[in-house]
């Protein structure tokens, strides 16, 4: 059994994506990061980071003890690994998939993360931050479509984690939406990502009434989450 502690942000939906199509038994434990339960001493003790998502592994493969797992493209590689699914066995395919994983998560999430912040979180508009992560953001998207140019998955034929990594990441913000007119590869594949059932049941964890969020944060949400300095 695998408990997932969770809240719906992006990297979180990266391991339900996996979870539902594996079929692997999970247990979903609520990290409200609005309240600051992600500082606690047990959820650090296995997310040293304070972030979401991350995983306890109950039956690990080599049948010892409890295994904890952070960061979203380490759980997505470790469950991987440990189902034998969406990732291939030849060396040559796990390269290109480890590859595009790497490219989400020091590209496509951290550039998509801060142009959310900066349009929807910041407590002031600031063009020149504003501007420069939309520019970014957009030049990452550019790079996605060029590569799904004549594939129907980043690594090819197959659907893989480097698919789930980045489909969380394909423009999150409803308040700032990212314009993906220029982008049609881009369109296409997230459109077939999101049609599959195991996409729509991952992300209908989230919808649960636990994890309800306010219309707008306070400055005491704002100061847990982003540490704001003016934020009292």
């Amino acid at each position: 059994m695998i408990d997932l502690h969770y809240w719906p942000t992006p990297n979180s939906h990266k391991i339900t994506l996996l979870l539902e199509e594996t079929g692997t038994p999970y247990t979903v434990r609520p990290v409200n990061i609005g309240t600051g339960e992600q500082f606690a001493p047990e959820f650090l003790a296995i997310s040293p980071n304070n972030r979401m998502p991350a995983i306890v592994d109950h039956a690990p493969a080599d049948g010892g003890a409890a295994i904890s797992v952070f960061e979203s493209g380490a759980i997505l590689w470790y469950l991987a690994e440990k189902t034998g699914q969406f990732l291939p066995s030849d060396v040559r395919g796990r390269t290109t998939v480890n590859e595009w994983l790497f490219w989400q998560m020091a590209g496509l999430g951290p550039m998509t993360g801060q142009y959310g912040h900066f349009n929807v979180y910041a407590p002031e508009k600031l063009p020149y931050a504003i501007d420069r992560y939309t520019r970014e953001a957009q030049r990452l998207l550019g790079v996605l479509d060029r590569r799904l140019e004549g594939r129907a998955f980043i690594a090819g034929d197959d659907y893989s984690i480097a698919d789930m990594a980045c489909y969380p990441w394909i423009s999150p913000y409803t308040k700032a939406p990212l314009d993906l007119e220029p982008h049609a590869n881009v369109r296409r594949w997230r459109e077939t990502i999101k049609a599959r059932p195991a996409t729509q049941r991952a992300y209908a964890v989230g919808k649960d009434p636990r994890f309800a969020r306010p219309a707008d944060l306070t400055d005491e949400q704002r100061r847990i989450l982003f540490g704001t300095p003016n934020a009292k």
